[in-house]
């Protein structure tokens, strides 16, 4: 595998951003890809640090993007940049001019953990065409309710992304909307997986979004178990979720078992 950290100018966001990639070695271009999103507190180097995705990437032979997204929620800013339009628009074009990256929907993945959990299920239901799947390990799923009892030291940094007010408005975010949209539309929703662990301080936001989901008519893998939100859990959710994926016909064999 190849393992690629980029620094580049953003047109979207107008400043200097950074991603890493990690490419395959065997597999035939274009590659599958999975769109890995970092939590609050991290950034584009978080996985790659915290886990085994690179060793996961070897036996699956896919490629995997790492982008960086500040404290944004993956979201078009009230007051800073406007990531999600980054994110779901600059990014994905960038990356084909320089890698070969399929572009077809069954070979394209998102995932990520607390806010890029959210910011996975976000970006998965705004281009339902684009993704086969989306996970969301420990997922801040309900902004609503996030909003209405914030971190008191995050909120400077909340009312920057939703305003003064830390309305949803206008944001995108509202989850189980999109869904419920999506459902009324008849429109192919990509298959959606959802991890928590049951000592996670979001493990009640998790469960009330999935009793949500379930009240809207929308297919959810939903898996929990001791964890909490720690990095050791989330290791355990990726490497899981590509074993489900490949379990349920949605993620080829790679092209050689990982040797240790």
């Amino acid at each position: 595998m190849a393992l690629i950290t980029m620094q580049f100018h953003s047109q979207t966001l107008g400043k200097q951003t950074s991603l890493a990639i990690i490419l395959p070695d065997e597999a035939p271009p274009p590659f599958k890809t999975l769109y890995l999103l970092h939590g609050w507190s991290d950034d584009h180097s978080a996985w790659l640090r915290q886990t085994s995705i690179e060793r996961y990437a070897i036996r699956e032979q896919i490629a995997v993007v790492m982008p960086n997204v500040d404290l944004s929620f993956y979201t078009d800013m009230v007051y800073g940049s406007p990531y999600f339009t980054f994110l779901a628009d600059e990014l994905p074009e960038r990356l084909a001019r320089l890698f070969p990256l399929s572009d077809k929907r069954e070979d394209q993945f998102v995932a990520g953990l607390s806010m890029g959990g959210f910011g996975a299920f976000k970006w998965a239901l705004h281009n339902t065409e684009r993704f086969q799947a989306a996970a969301s390990f420990s997922g801040a799923l309900d902004l609503k309710s996030l909003l209405e009892a914030p971190i008191p030291e995050r909120i400077p940094h909340m009312k920057a992304v939703f305003g003064e007010s830390l309305s949803l408005h206008q944001s995108g975010g509202d989850l189980i909307a999109l869904l419920k949209t999506s459902i009324a539309e008849k429109i192919k929703l990509p298959h959606l997986y959802q991890y928590c662990g049951t000592e996670d301080f979001l493990y009640d936001i998790n469960t009330s979004f999935l009793e949500e989901t379930r009240q809207v008519g929308a297919s959810l893998v939903y898996s929990e178990g001791p964890g909490g939100h720690t990095w050791d859990y989330w290791d355990r959710c990726i490497d899981n979720w590509l074993l489900s994926l490949r379990k349920d016909g949605l993620l080829d064999k790679g092209a050689r078992a990982y040797r240790a």
